[in-house]
C-alpha cells in the first residue's frame, strides 16, 4: 500500500543547525492497517506525515503508493488519494461557510465543477446519515456557520468529509491534541469506528500513549528518524502503556531529557 524507501530528509540544508533526521528510512503499511504513531519531540512523527502529504520535499528516496512512484506529485495531486485531519480544528474545515456548504465541497472533491447549483439538494439526507453516528446532533444543525462549533465539532465534522471522496489513506496529525477530555474521548471513538468501517488504510501521530495502545492495529515509536518499536497483531494486543512508557522514558534518559 505505502511504502517510505530509503528516505533521506535533512533541516537548515548548509547552515551551522543542519540536521539530518531521516538517513535511509524504509516503512512499509499494508492495505487496511491503522498505524498509530507516537515519539518525543522531534522525533520525526509529524514530518513523516509531511513528507507523505507533499507539503515536505525530501533530498532522497522513493514514496511508493500501491507500487506507483509518487515522490513528485505535489500537495495537491496527493490530495485525490488522501485525507488529512489537522491538530488545529481551524485548518479542516471551512469557518465562514456552513456544515452543508463544507459537506458539498467535499462531496465535490475531484469532480469537475460546472455552472450548476454548488449544492445538490438531493444528497441532504444523505449528509445528514454522515452525521448522525457523532452522536453531536450536527445533522440537524446543517445551516449553522462551522466557525461557530466548538473544537471537537469541528474535527468531527472534518473526519467525516475527509472521507467523503474516494481517498485511499486517511492522515490524523495529533487530531484530538487540541480538544478537551469529553471531546477528545468522542473524537478517538468516532474514528476507530469510521476507519473500521470504511477499512481505511490510516497513519494516526498522537502524544497520547493510551490513544495508541487502545486503538489501531500497529503501533510505532520513532526516536531521532529511527523506529524503535513496531508492534502489530497479536503483540500489539498485548502491549499496554506501561511497557511503551518504560520505553519512552529508556529513550529521554538516554538522550539526556
Amino acid at each position: 500500500m505505502i511504502k517510505f524507501d530509503n528516505i533521506q530528509k535533512s533541516f537548515g540544508i548548509g547552515t551551522p543547525d543542519e540536521m539530518q533526521l531521516f538517513n535511509g528510512f524504509n516503512l512499509e503499511v499494508s492495505e487496511g492497517e491503522f498505524v498509530s504513531i507516537v515519539g518525543s519531540n522531534g522525533s520525526g512523527k509529524t514530518t513523516l506525515l509531511n513528507i507523505l502529504c507533499g507539503s515536505m520535499l525530501i533530498e532522497g528516496g522513493r514514496l511508493l503508493l500501491d507500487g506507483a512512484d509518487i515522490t513528485k506529485l505535489s500537495e495537491h495531486e496527493r490530495a485525490k488519494y488522501l485525507g488529512r485531519v489537522f491538530q488545529d480544528p481551524q485548518k479542516g474545515t471551512c469557518s465562514d461557510l456552513t456544515i452543508l456548504e463544507n459537506m458539498a465541497l467535499a462531496d465535490n472533491k475531484n469532480k469537475k465543477f460546472g455552472l450548476g447549483a454548488a449544492i445538490n439538494k438531493k444528497r441532504i439526507d444523505h449528509y445528514k446519515e454522515l452525521l448522525e453516528p457523532c452522536q453531536m446532533g450536527l445533522e440537524n444543525r446543517l445551516g449553522t456557520l462551522v466557525g461557530t462549533l466548538s473544537g471537537g465539532q469541528r474535527q468531527a465534522l472534518a473526519l467525516i468529509i475527509s472521507n467523503m471522496a474516494d481517498i485511499r489513506l486517511l492522515v490524523l496529525d495529533e487530531h484530538t491534541a487540541a480538544l478537551d477530555p469529553k471531546s477528545s474521548e468522542l473524537v478517538m471513538e468516532l474514528t476507530t469506528r469510521f476507519v473500521k468501517e470504511h477499512s481505511i488504510t490510516t497513519l494516526m501521530v498522537t502524544h497520547n500513549l493510551r490513544y495508541a495502545v487502545d486503538h489501531g492495529s500497529r503501533l510505532l515509536m520513532l526516536d531521532k528518524g529511527l523506529i524503535v518499536l513496531d508492534r502489530k497483531g497479536k503483540e500489539k494486543e498485548q502491549t499496554t502503556v506501561e511497557s511503551v512508557l518504560h520505553i519512552f522514558n529508556e529513550i529521554s534518559i538516554e538522550s539526556g531529557n
